[in-house]
C-alpha cells in the first residue's frame, strides 16, 4: 500500500481475558489506551477488524470490549489477529520523529550516496528493529536498525543513509546468476 492508503500496525489480539467477552490486545501505541481513539481497527487488508467500544489498560495491553465479541471463545478466535489503523488517522510526529512504516520503500544509500537499495519491510523478532533492504539484483540483506547502522533518516527525501556491516558483503553477483547448472 502506498500514500493515503498505508495502514499502521497497532496491536495484535493476545486473545479471551476472563469469561465474559473481554479482549486482551497486546498495543503497540505509545499508550495502550490509545487504541480506544482509533476504535475502528482493521486487518492488514484494509477490512475490519475490531470496532473497540469500552476498557482500560494493563501494563502494554488493551484490555476492553468490542462490539464483534460476545463471548469468550470470539475472542479466542481471534488470538494473532493483526490490527491497523490508516496512516492518515496517526497524528504527525514530532520533528526528528517517524513511523516505522514510513521507511517501507525509501531507498538506502551507502554514506558517498550509491543506491544499495530499498527497504522491503521492518522486522523485530524481539532483539530490535532490523531493515530487510531489497537491492535492485540480487538476495535482500538485512541491516540492523541503529544510529550506527542508519546514522541518517530522511523521509520527506525518500532516503537512508546505511552504513553495511562488514558481515554484510557487496560481492554478490551483479548480473546474471553464474550458476548455469553445470557441475564441473
Amino acid at each position: 500500500m502506498t500514500g493515503a492508503s498505508k495502514l499502521v500496525l497497532v496491536g495484535r489480539v493476545a486473545g479471551a481475558f476472563g469469561v465474559k467477552g473481554e479482549v486482551r490486545v497486546s498495543a503497540y501505541t505509545e499508550t495502550p489506551l490509545a487504541l480506544l481513539k482509533y476504535r475502528e481497527l482493521k486487518r492488514e487488508d484494509g477490512s475490519p477488524g475490531l470496532t473497540l467500544v469500552s476498557g482500560r489498560a494493563s501494563k502494554s495491553d488493551f484490555i476492553g470490549t468490542a462490539k464483534e465479541i460476545g463471548a469468550k471463545e470470539e475472542a479466542d478466535a481471534l488470538r494473532g489477529l493483526r490490527l491497523f489503523v490508516a496512516r492518515a488517522d496517526m497524528p504527525e510526529p514530532e520533528e526528528d520523529e517517524f513511523y516505522l512504516s514510513d521507511l517501507i520503500v525509501v531507498t538506502a544509500v551507502d554514506p558517498e550516496g550509491a543506491v544499495l537499495g530499498k527497504v522491503k519491510a521492518v522486522l523485530n523478532h524481539g532483539a530490535g528493529d532490523i531493515l530487510e533492504i531489497e537491492p535492485g539484483r540480487g538476495s535482500t540483506w538485512y541491516l540492523p536498525f541503529t544510529r550506527e547502522c542508519v546514522p541518517t533518516v530522511d523521509i520527506g527525501g525518500g532516503k537512508i543513509v546505511a552504513v553495511r556491516p562488514a558481515e554484510v558483503s557487496d560481492d554478490r553477483p551483479q548480473g546474471p546468476a553464474d550458476d548455469d547448472g553445470d557441475e564441473e
